[in-house]
């Protein structure tokens, strides 16, 4: 089996969590027999323009030398130069079985590739704009919602990370229950235990009396950062021997920063910026507690990453973080948004070190039992298999012949699909 994959975003370029997802995915498939190719975007111009990770060939196209009226238009610009790189593979003989396409930024590519050579779509939405914003408010937000519809239209199978994801999909795009298939996030937990080997790397974020809360993500406001800084007090109180350590960019960071200062806690604040994986994980092992406080998320790749990490986690009861963690087994739980609840779960696991580590050493458990990429992988494989029999027995399937060989008109007319 061969697979096209899109994405704007795979290492080294990190966005967000979609990158270690496509990442970790394609790494996975390629181990259990699956040839796959990502086209993505290069995160600068030195960057290699081909080559193999893992067995994964991935495929970096450069923007062109135009500035983007805004956000979106750059998107369109990627998108074709996205749909170039495809079909200067085409041109070389390449051949694929179907497109699996990660979110909207790469709708435009997939759907031109999936119609020009007659393909089936795979499309794995991540999160919608609807509930990123709680609602549609903008123009842009409404444009961006539009191509996520349609990118769930033009696939054959939409794959989601939970059931709050399925739920959601349907209620915002109305989609069939049998076109959406549940497929979770996964972590791989060797990745989790590299640290670096940096003694002095705990005193450069908290005293040695200090108990590290750590949280890592976007600085966004579903994520809920502002809610960890308003229960911060609460927390002192009871525990004033705590360091809140925050690491991750994003658009909210100096509001946050104003908001450490109003309420007076910006000496027991430490924000990182962006870590890498080896400082990420040592502070991971250093850390009392990891807290992910959102108010909106689809699944937590964070979470599971902290659960890995034999870390105590507190979680919003929202989203795909309350499927992940049950209460007072492998974590606890905090009501999304509210401050007192987070203080309360967090002075619970902070007073009470055998609560901690039996919450952690569950939680690992968990993930290596539930969460492992090669799982994952076998979970999408089987959607591709659905899918590429349900093809195959399909009048679409049979009108669309071998696609045009570089010898051939490479721009021969296709049927066109009602």
């Amino acid at each position: 089996m061969r697979v096209l994959m899109f994405s704007w975003e795979y290492p080294p370029r990190v966005v967000g969590g979609l990158a270690r997802h496509v990442h970790d995915l394609s790494v996975a498939l390629v181990k259990n027999g699956v040839r796959v190719d990502v086209i993505t975007i290069a995160e600068d111009w030195s960057a290699a323009t081909e080559e193999i990770i893992q067995g994964v060939r991935v495929l970096r196209v450069r923007p062109y030398h135009l500035v983007s009226r805004d956000f979106i238009s750059g998107i369109l610009q990627l998108n074709l130069t996205m749909l170039e790189k495809a079909l200067s593979l085409l041109r070389q003989g390449e051949n694929y079985d179907l497109i699996h396409a990660h979110d909207w930024l790469v709708a435009y590519a997939s759907r031109a590739v999936k119609h020009a050579l007659q393909l089936p779509l795979v499309a794995t939405i991540h999160a919608t704009e609807y509930g990123r914003n709680r609602g549609l408010h903008t123009d842009e937000q409404r444009y961006i919602s539009d191509v996520e519809w349609w990118l769930a239209y033009e696939a054959w199978r939409v794959i989601c990370c939970s059931r709050y994801m399925h739920h959601e999909l349907q209620r915002v795009f109305h989609l069939p229950d049998d076109k959406i298939e549940i497929v979770p996030n996964g972590v791989e937990t060797s990745q989790l235990r590299i640290c670096r080997q940096d003694a002095s790397l705990r005193s450069r974020f908290a005293a040695a009396d200090e108990k590290i809360v750590f949280f890592i993500g976007r600085l966004v406001q579903e994520k809920g950062v502002q809610v960890l800084l308003e229960a911060a007090p609460r927390v002192l109180a009871a525990a004033p021997k705590t360091k809140f350590v925050i690491a991750g960019k994003g658009a909210m960071l100096e509001s946050l920063r104003g908001q450490a200062r109003q309420l007076g806690i910006e000496n027991r604040l430490y924000f990182t910026g962006y870590i890498d994986d080896l400082t990420r994980n040592a502070l991971y092992r250093e850390a009392m507690a990891a807290v992910f406080p959102s108010l909106y998320e689809p699944f937590g790749i964070v979470a599971l990453e902290a659960m890995a990490a034999k870390v105590p986690v507190i979680v919003s009861d929202t989203g795909g973080l309350a499927e992940i963690v049950n209460h007072g087994v492998d974590g606890l739980k905090c009501y999304p948004g509210n401050a007192v609840s987070l203080a309360d779960q967090l002075i619970t696991l902070l007073q009470n070190e055998d609560l901690a580590l039996r919450l952690a050493a569950k939680a690992a458990e968990k993930v290596e039992r539930e969460f492992s990429w090669q799982e994952i992988a076998h979970q999408t494989q089987n959607v591709y298999k659905q899918v590429l029999a349900e093809y195959s027995q399909c009048e679409w399937a049979g009108v669309r012949g071998d696609y045009p060989r570089p010898d051939a008109h490479m721009f021969r007319e296709l049927p066109h699909r009602h």
